[in-house]
């Protein structure tokens, strides 16, 4: 049984999260967003996939190369198949990377929603203007 895989080099963005922009630029085009999705689910091998996706087999083995060199996925060779998986880890790494910015929208959320609620305790509801009884005599109710 042999085993492919490619050794990511990573690195470390701001606040110390290792990233990759290979793990970018592989998800960017439609077809290896496809194929990832298609993983989450199982295992696949590069015939299944290509039959899910309705490519040809060259087309599909192209961009498993580009999603294993950029280490998202591996690919187990057994017996004339070769089976894809998802590598846990990367997507891990992109999950931590991405924690930092959804931490800093949740903050500019929350200061956005004290802001809203300060500035409803301060305004206060305008009064319904009332309107002055008619002097026109055909306002007046016919009998």
């Amino acid at each position: 049984m042999a085993y492919y895989s490619h050794q990511r080099t990573n690195t470390t963005g701001k606040g110390g999260v290792p990233i990759n922009a290979l793990t970018f630029n592989a998800l960017a085009e439609e077809h290896r967003l496809q194929i990832v999705e298609l993983l989450i689910q199982q295992p696949l091998t590069v015939g299944e996939i290509a039959t899910r996706l309705q490519i040809r087999q060259p087309q599909a083995s192209k961009h498993l190369r580009v999603l294993t060199d950029a280490g998202l996925i591996e690919v187990q060779a057994v017996a004339n198949r070769r089976i894809c998986t998802l590598r846990a880890q990367p997507f891990q790494e992109l999950d931590g990377w991405l924690h930092r910015y959804r931490q800093l929208w949740e903050e500019r959320y929350d200061k956005l929603e004290d802001y809203l609620q300060q500035l409803q305790k301060e305004t206060p509801e305008p009064e319904k203007p009332q309107i002055p009884p008619s002097t026109d005599p055909q306002d007046k109710p016919q009998n």
